[in-house]
């Protein structure tokens, strides 16, 4: 079902609060009476209202419709916050029109319930689609505890992220750095290998018109052997900062990464670098719900050839690099037959400038 007026409204709202709510959903709220809007609502961070009780507070709202881009929340025990079907029903709303079920099990259609047996006309599915697309990170986290991954690269036209010498800066132009910073300002965290620390030396910072963004997300570099260099930029810059190691890094660089600020994450060896199952699952474990994996090629091709790409982001620069020794994009196993091959679902194809972006959906996980 395509939204409605004033779920778009809802949706708008939700978008805006997006990057400021993990490890909670970010939701966007109406309240309509007679076809005006009286208040938008949207969840605040951890700790603060969500967007029912935002969109509520001091209204007089009696009779009034409510539009809410995902199911209030009930009661439940260690709850840090009012439910919101409790604030729903002392404003005595007349009819909640609701995008989609929670998928957590604390609420799972309780709210709906809760509300339909205090007297509440509730609706369902207005906008479903769109809600869902936006709330898959969310989703995938609730569903099997683990983030979001998005698979981001920036190549020439016959797939290569540099040239045999190394030249990489810049392929793609100013519009598709653009969208990049866009999406590193409301992910939860940004992902890379060391060898691209070793070869860009990227911040990994979040700066959305080319200003540092007041959020950044976490910063993570996958090490398994030390190679980081304790002055990285991305060491320095500020936000949250993890290298992800194994026992095979030495203890000097472990005390003067550690000196920097950043953590260190443990984790198992694997031929490829750092066990990526055991880190994903300990970064759903510390409420981050989407990641953001600028590679390099390497470290793509073990988040595809491991099933943790759920979505590819594909900056495409009408180049062509050429050359057996140029790196690329994609490296890892990859699909040993075409009928093999990773299939984008629900591609979109759009321009960036002089490039072209291509994404859509892999993997097997589904909301």
């Amino acid at each position: 079902m395509t939204a409605s007026r004033f779920m778009r409204l809802a949706l708008e709202a939700a978008v805006a609060a997006r990057g400021r709510t993990s490890p909670n959903p970010w939701v966007g709220s109406v309240v309509v009476r007679d076809g005006a809007v009286l208040a938008t609502g949207a969840t605040q961070p951890p700790g603060g209202p969500h967007a029912e009780a935002a969109a509520l507070a001091g209204l007089a709202a009696r009779g009034a419709d409510l539009y809410v881009t995902l199911e209030p929340c009930a009661p439940f025990p260690g709850k840090r916050t009012r439910p919101c079907v409790e604030a729903i029903v002392e404003a005595a709303l007349r009819r909640v029109v609701v995008a989609l079920e929670d998928p957590d099990p604390h609420v799972r259609g309780r709210g709906i319930a809760l509300l339909r047996e205090a007297g509440v006309e509730v609706v369902v599915g207005d906008g479903r689609e769109e809600a869902t697309a936006l709330l898959r990170p969310y989703f995938k986290h609730r569903q099997i505890g683990r983030p979001y991954v998005f698979a981001k690269f920036a190549a020439s036209l016959d797939g290569r992220t540099a040239t045999r010498t190394g030249d990489s800066q810049w392929i793609t132009g100013e519009a598709a750095r653009k969208l990049g910073h866009e999406q590193r300002a409301w992910v939860d965290a940004v992902l890379v290998g060391s060898g691209t620390v070793l070869a860009d030396d990227p911040a990994l910072t979040a700066r959305p018109g080319g200003l540092l963004a007041p959020r950044q997300p976490a910063r993570i570099i996958l090490d398994a052997r030390g190679r980081t260099p304790p002055d990285a930029r991305a060491l320095a810059a500020p936000g949250a900062r993890i290298v992800a190691t194994s026992s095979h890094a030495p203890a000097s660089w472990r005390r003067a990464i550690a000196a920097t600020g950043a953590q260190l994450l443990d984790c198992e060896a694997h031929p490829g670098g750092v066990d990526l199952d055991q880190l994903f699952t300990v970064l759903g474990r510390r409420g981050i719900l989407s990641v953001w994996a600028e590679g390099g090629g390497t470290v793509l091709g073990s988040l595809f050839d491991g099933g943790h790409a759920d979505e590819l982001w594909a900056f495409l620069a009408p180049v062509v690099i050429g050359g057996a020794a140029a790196r690329p994009a994609i490296a890892g196993a990859g699909a040993e037959t075409l009928a093999g091959a990773w299939q984008l679902r629900d591609p979109v194809v759009q321009s960036a400038g002089g490039d072209i972006l291509v994404r859509g959906y892999v993997g097997e996980w589904s909301p």
